[in-house]
């Protein structure tokens, strides 16, 4: 072997050692090793990796025979950071990744024997040890791509691990003291609430299907649809604010087809409706499609999935109404893909109270009102928002809720909030507001369970990450506290070795410690306690599973030490949780009234919605109700959420199954189900702010509807109340608006005079008493003194418009300033004497002199 062979070698070794698996490649290399020639042997091994393309199998690696045929190893090394960050992570990755579901969208960063071996470990070991050697096969990935390609299947999958995998430059100087100041304050979070599309055949002749059919058409609108429909039929930018089940998107509808229909022949309208959520989206697509396809109307749509394979300019281009989620538009935008707002004429915002702050909402009118106030020529959308609720925000009386809702109409550019007001008997012959009903339950006097595992967190956080005493475990201040933690680790500044194992113990014990917490806030909430210990059980059983380090052993050897006891608590009836006894009393004195009684009852979390159902099931008083579960798509940890197939089969199943009483669900029922035989709503320890109240309240749609909320926290029925006064504030508040005729309010004059002076060098102008306003729009200086204060010089450009003659241009009279402070001109000549006056006289004749 030559010198130079020799340095080639040892220049890239540690590349080839980092990323090729030895033992994938030792039946490949074994006939090249002899005695005493192992660089031969060597040399052989990596003329294998350049001719990379034309083997079967050093085709995986394409990375690495890149950089080793241009000698160019920067892409390779810029990896390094993602796989820094990758270890770091393991322990929160394996947690709650379900390997099975992402690997088929990185399936191109594997090769094909990692591919196998992940699925057969998934198998065998279960889906923490899956995960856990997908990370180490991501580790030796040489393809640039792979950690956006991650990235991408996370969000796919609609992952919480998608939120902490990320690389952010200015984040390396984030100090830990950041993360303890936050700790005692309430962290700042910002939550969009969603309402589900609602079923369209809310109309006179509507059907009783789920979806509707063609032979539906056309559909008759009923009086308090017109009438919201009204304003925006007429051109105004508008938000229609009307309650749940009332039909909302039928409306949209109506209005967009009044809208297409409006334009003259050679000219063509073209609408985007906006739906935050991939099931929102896709229902909306399919309302569209059937409603507008058979009118000869174009319809197509773009979401987070198809955006890779779907070109947005086509699509818009080719399209007379346009389904997005609104992050698409915003992108495009932003990289020029689609010019500006003005190729659309109408622009509808489904859920439009989300338009607030940072979401994509607000972004897009953001680019609206630039273009509007930018004085650009081209012309813009009108548009229409739907909602529920307006909310009210922090709003503590009318006059501050008005102005919030002033707040979302000039976010939204809107100058109408449309209601029913004038068909009110009508809307309410549709849509029952429920009688609310609210249930204190004591508490448990001794809750041995919780005590215990809380007992295990204090030991477990106590002995080496936390120093913070009375932390309030199962809180959501102590979730979010988890997450802080997990994100500042991500970017502690310490030595590259010290603070990837840091990070590890970090990760491994707030993982489990989080888990914990979630587990003590919802699932021992629900009692017999043997659910939660199971719960318990699985994740330890996972955690074996997989190669766990050593702070997991400890962890497990802690809670292997309390199970006995955790299992004697858990077969104590006397440990049996008070809210579910009042809850089996309510269910079956609902029955015995009404045995025709249909139920949705609401849970924060799947995984209490699991134990509710199984806790259920298990009772001999309220087994025939046969509970079905409604979940949102989104994953927890490693459970996979509820597709959209799957949601419509339950719901389906909910409305024609006569034996299917209960729908237990979480936060994805709260609008958009349209089941009109509902009369009984249970919300258990479910309370949000005023928007989720009257979403929730309006499952209930039938006649004499019932809404109970139960809980053994003072503090939750008071937040509900709160909420209902400020539904009242919210009603109030918009009928003034209403009642002002939607104008603008009028200022309040300050009758005081003051001093103008120049913007520049401050010196004094004149007094606001000398202001005068001529045409209702220019404004002018009188008298003598003003003169003083200004220089005048020729304008370079005079001119005649109206009865203005502009002359000069005046500037501060301070030498040193001389800012420019408008036009010197002349308005609607006056003269003095006749004689300067100057006009064709006519000499006078008595003949003209009428007698």
């Amino acid at each position: 072997m030559t010198a130079e062979q020799r340095q080639s070698l040892h220049a890239f070794r540690d590349h080839v050692r980092n990323i090729v698996d030895s033992t994938y490649v030792l039946s490949y290399v074994t006939p090249w090793f002899r005695d005493g020639e192992w660089f031969p042997a060597a040399l052989y091994f990596l003329v294998g990796v350049l001719k990379a393309p034309f083997s079967s199998y050093f085709s995986g690696y394409s990375g690495l025979y890149d950089a080793i045929e241009s000698w160019d190893f920067q892409k390779i090394e810029r990896l390094e950071e993602y796989r820094l960050l990758s270890k770091c992570l393991q322990p929160e990755f394996k947690s709650t990744i379900n390997p099975k579901g992402i690997l088929p969208e990185i399936s191109e960063c594997l090769i094909n024997q990692e591919y196998e071996e992940i699925i057969q470990i998934c198998s065998i070991k279960g889906l923490m040890a899956g995960a856990e050697k997908m990370v180490e096969c991501l580790l030796r990935s040489d393809k640039e791509n792979w950690p956006k390609t991650l990235k991408l299947a996370l969000e796919k999958e609609e992952s919480k691990f998608s939120e902490l995998w990320m690389v952010e430059k200015g984040a390396k100087d984030v100090k830990m003291k950041d993360l303890e100041d936050d700790e005692m304050k309430t962290l700042d979070v910002q939550i969009f609430y969603r309402e589900e599309p609602e079923n369209q055949n809310l109309s006179q002749n509507s059907c009783p299907s789920s979806e509707v059919p063609h032979t539906c058409s056309p559909l008759k609108p009923r009086n308090y649809q017109l009438e919201l429909a009204l304003p925006a039929q007429k051109g105004k930018n508008t938000i229609i604010c009307a309650p749940t089940g009332c039909g909302k998107t039928f409306v949209s509808l109506l209005i967009c087809e009044h809208h297409l229909k409006k334009f003259p022949q050679g000219q063509k309208g073209k609408v985007v409706f906006f739906a935050i959520q991939l099931p929102v989206y896709e229902q909306q697509k399919s309302v569209f499609s059937k409603h507008f396809e058979r009118l000869g109307y174009k319809v197509g749509g773009i979401s987070g999935v198809t955006c890779d394979n779907v070109s947005v300019e086509q699509t818009v281009e080719n399209n007379d109404i346009i389904i997005l989620t609104p992050q698409i538009l915003v992108n495009s935008l932003k990289n020029e893909m689609i010019p500006s707002l003005s190729v659309f004429t109408l622009m509808i915002f489904d859920e439009c109270h989300n338009t607030s702050k940072h979401h994509p909402y607000n972004m897009i009118m953001f680019n609206y009102l630039d273009q509007k106030l930018g004085g650009s020529s081209d012309s813009l959308p009108q548009v229409m928002g739907l909602t529920a609720s307006v909310g009210t925000g922090d709003a503590k009386n009318t006059a501050e809720a008005t102005e919030y809702i002033c707040k979302l109409c000039a976010s939204l550019d809107t100058s109408v909030v449309a209601t029913v007001k004038d068909n009110l008997e009508e809307l309410e012959e549709i849509v029952y507001k429920p009688q609310k009903f609210f249930r204190k339950v004591e508490s448990r006097t001794t809750d041995r369970f919780k005590c215990n595992i809380s007992q295990l967190m204090i030991e477990t956080e106590s002995e080496k990450l936390s120093q913070i005493q009375n932390r309030n475990f199962g809180t959501q201040r102590y979730e979010q506290w988890i997450i802080a933690v997990q994100k500042v680790c991500m970017v502690f500044q310490m030595p590259k070795v010290k603070r990837e194992g840091f990070v590890k113990h970090c990760f491994s014990t707030r993982r489990i410690c989080g888990y914990v917490a979630s587990l003590e806030k919802h699932i021992s909430v629900v009692s017999p306690t043997g659910n939660a210990l199971d719960y318990l059980k699985d994740f330890f059983r996972n955690v074996q599973a997989a190669e766990f380090d050593e702070i997991e052993q400890a962890l497990t050897q802690r809670f292997e030490e309390k199970l006995q006891e955790l299992e004697s608590i858990s077969m104590d009836p006397s440990n049996e949780n008070p809210k579910l006894k009042d809850l089996c009393f309510i269910l079956q004195e609902e029955y015995h009234l009404s045995p025709e009684t249909r139920i949705i009852l609401f849970g924060k979390t799947k995984a209490l919605v699991d134990a509710l159902k199984k806790w259920i099931e298990e009772n001999p008083k309220l087994s025939f109700l046969k509970p079905g579960i409604l979940t949102g798509c989104g994953r927890t940890n490693q459970k996979i959420g509820m597709t959209l197939p799957v949601q419509k089969c339950v719901l389906n199943a909910f409305r024609t199954d006569g034996d299917n009483k209960i729908l237990i669900a979480t936060s994805v029922a709260d609008g958009g189900i349209d089941i009109a035989q509902c009369n009984l709503v249970l919300l258990y320890e479910y309370v949000g702010n005023v928007i989720k109240m009257i979403q929730t309240r309006g499952r209930g749609r039938a006649r004499g509807s019932k809404c109970f909320l139960l809980t053994s926290n003072a503090d939750v029925i008071e937040k509900e109340k709160i909420n209902i006064y400020k539904e009242k504030m919210m009603n109030d508040s918009i009928l003034s608006l209403q009642t002002d005729n939607q104008g603008k309010a009028k200022p309040v004059l300050d009758k005081e005079n003051k001093k103008l002076l120049c913007r520049k060098c401050k010196t004094f102008a004149c007094y606001t008493a000398d202001v005068r306003v001529m045409e209702e729009c220019h404004f002018t200086v009188v008298g003598v003194a003003f003169r003083e204060h200004f220089v005048s010089k020729l304008h370079p450009r005079p001119k005649s418009f109206g009865s203005f003659e502009k002359r000069a241009k005046i500037f501060c009279a301070r030498e040193d300033c001389s800012y420019d402070w408008g036009i010197h001109g002349k308005y609607k000549t006056l003269y003095a004497k006749w004689k300067d006056f100057h006009f064709e006289t006519i000499p006078f004749d008595a003949a003209e002199m009428s007698t």
